[in-house]
């Protein structure tokens, strides 16, 4: 299992790489929740170690709240880190890392673990309510079915 903060980070400095400019909170919180979906329909394994939280604009991790502000990621991202994550992370970067951060918080609305920590919460309200990694695995099995179906009808 990755470090959250290399894998953070990682995703701010490929982003500024690609881009030219720094990524914005809400865009990195959902590139890490896809980051994470990815790697349970990948490997049917979490890429790191975090708690996302239901909030009103989709997935939150808040030690990534904390370092985003005091800008605390790592500069320099170990080259293991980033040979071990590039399956996810490319597939990562190529559905998502273009869309803007508005467009990601209502794709994460569709995700059933989102849905799920926000029962019996007002849409105006953040919640304390974590998200289930068991919840996240249904989503990715919903993707990954999705994907194999696609492939035998050679629709990639």
């Amino acid at each position: 299992m990755e470090n959250l903060m290399n894998i953070a980070s990682y995703i701010c400095s490929r982003y500024e790489s690609e881009y030219g400019t720094k990524i914005d909170e809400m865009k990195l919180h959902k590139l890490l929740y896809f980051a994470q979906r990815e790697s349970l329909i990948q490997n049917r394994e979490p890429l790191f170690d975090a708690v996302f939280w239901g909030w009103k604009y989709g997935p939150v991790i808040k030690e990534i709240r904390s370092a985003y502000r005091d800008d605390t990621f790592y500069s320099t991202i170990p080259q293991d880190v980033i040979e071990r994550t590039s399956c996810i992370m490319n597939k990562v970067f190529e559905g998502y890392a273009w869309k803007d951060s508005w467009s990601l918080s209502r794709l994460t609305h569709g995700e059933y673990a989102w849905k799920h920590s926000r029962e019996g919460i007002s849409e105006n309200d953040n919640s304390d309510n974590p998200m289930c990694l068991e919840d996240m695995r249904k989503d990715a099995d919903r993707i990954r079915e999705r994907r194999e179906m696609r492939a035998r009808l050679g629709l990639s």
